[in-house]
């Protein structure tokens, strides 16, 4: 199992409005004003804990409230009020989050206390850190620069994708990434609604071509928060993420906050499940192998795409039972997984935290091994591991992806066959 610990980010929230809460409705005139955590809105001011919110927004903005359901459009600047009309109303009580056009906001991301909890999360043995609201390729650099300069081996690190930002700065995100997360919730915001199923299916697509491991979250189940079952609409959302090529998806409220917990992980497992079943990954791989072939990679990086594919390929026309990743950074694993093989995916690695990680990547089953001087005592061991799993027996013919542990780093450079004797 892999512990993911997600790091709040900037978050610019309303004056209380108490526990009782307020009502707005729509052509409701109000005014936002800029204030702090001490501050009391009500139906007619809205106090926002942002010093720049007469500066940087203007009329014909949109401001959203809470998850997006409540917006206001701005309707004029006057000194340091805001004025507005409500466009979708609701019942505000609590803090809620104030969601403010993101390609004029000034914030800082990561924030100094998301560098804090980055170290202590990384003291605590986490293997992956979610960055949130990142809008470039610094943002993710600064978490890791900061859990290095502690002295300690950053964690994989998960851009959240929730900003036009980071939409436009998609490419350099990736090349620094770990993993990304279509955050659809804060992306429905900052975009108009009607883009998020596009831009979901460019953030797979984008993250697979590059061998990065992709989660796609927000409200995936979200009506079985109360109910026992969920909507057919939900359902058909969960299979077209696997459908796109998303290594995971990820449930929030439907499991911090729902009624029933397990029930919605049993059925989203039998959704995706299903999913996978009807899933043309021979199709898949083909596409990839061209957009591969195009490509300007160059050194270890071109040698492990070359042999990922070629395993693609001898494994389809062998019929092949499984497929050994050995590897000490995942790296392997993880391009190996881009071509969504009908075989099984093993990742054997003497690393217990690289196999924690690869739990997140598509179909890939981790198991640890003992480190091994030469690159024939690997492949023998990893494949005889493979067996004692249950993954081949004899009769079956298993691919080694392998180097020379003598190499060091990055040295994969063997393709092996094997029949299971």
């Amino acid at each position: 199992m892999a512990l993911l610990a997600d790091l709040p980010g900037p978050k610019i929230r309303a004056g209380s409005f108490g526990e009782a809460g307020v009502v707005i409705a729509p052509g409701d005139q109000i005014s936002l004003t800029a204030g702090n955590e001490t501050s009391k809105s009500s139906a007619e001011l809205i106090y926002v804990d942002y010093e720049r919110l007469a500066i940087d927004l203007c009329a014909d903005d949109r401001v959203a409230l809470g998850d997006g359901d409540i917006t206001l459009g701005v309707v004029s600047v006057e000194g340091e009020m805001v004025r507005c009309t409500v466009r979708t109303g609701g019942k505000l009580r609590g803090r809620p989050g104030v969601h403010l056009p993101g390609d004029r906001v000034v914030m800082e991301t990561p924030t100094e206390d998301d560098l804090e909890f980055a170290v202590a999360m990384t003291a605590a043995g986490v293997e992956f850190l979610a960055v949130s609201f990142v809008r470039a390729a610094a943002d993710v650099l600064r978490v890791r620069a900061a859990v290095e300069a502690a002295g300690m081996t950053c964690p994989a690190l998960v851009a959240k994708i929730e900003t036009r930002s980071a939409i436009d700065n998609l490419a350099s995100i990736i090349e620094v990434a770990d993993a990304l997360m279509v955050a659809r919730g804060d992306l429905g915001i900052d975009c108009p609604l009607e883009d998020v199923p596009h831009l979901q299916k460019k953030i797979i697509r984008s993250c697979v071509e590059a061998g990065v491991p992709v989660i796609t979250a927000t409200q995936m189940l979200e009506s079985m928060i109360k109910s026992p079952a969920p909507t057919r609409a939900e359902v058909s959302d969960v299979a077209n993420a696997v459908f796109d090529g998303t290594d995971a998806v990820m449930l929030s409220g439907e499991t911090a906050i729902g009624d029933h917990p397990v029930l919605v992980i049993e059925t989203m497992a039998r959704i995706v499940g299903n999913a996978e079943q009807e899933a043309s990954y021979r199709q898949w791989g083909s596409r990839l192998g061209r957009v591969q072939r195009r490509s300007d990679s160059e050194g270890q990086l071109l040698v492990t795409q070359a042999l990922t594919h070629a395993a693609w390929q001898a494994a389809d026309e062998m019929n092949a039972r499984a497929i050994v990743c050995c590897t000490t950074t995942g790296r392997t694993a993880r391009a190996m997984a881009r071509y969504r093989p009908m075989a099984h995916l093993i990742a054997a690695s003497p690393s217990l935290n690289v196999a924690r990680q690869l739990a997140l990547s598509w179909g890939v089953h981790p198991i640890t091994v003992d480190t091994y001087d030469s690159a024939d005592e690997l492949v023998w061991q990893a494949v005889e591991r493979v067996v004692q799993a249950g993954f081949a027996r004899a009769g079956d013919h298993v691919l080694v992806l392998a180097g020379d542990p003598k190499s060091g780093y990055g040295s994969t450079d063997v393709l092996r066959a094997v029949l299971v004797r």
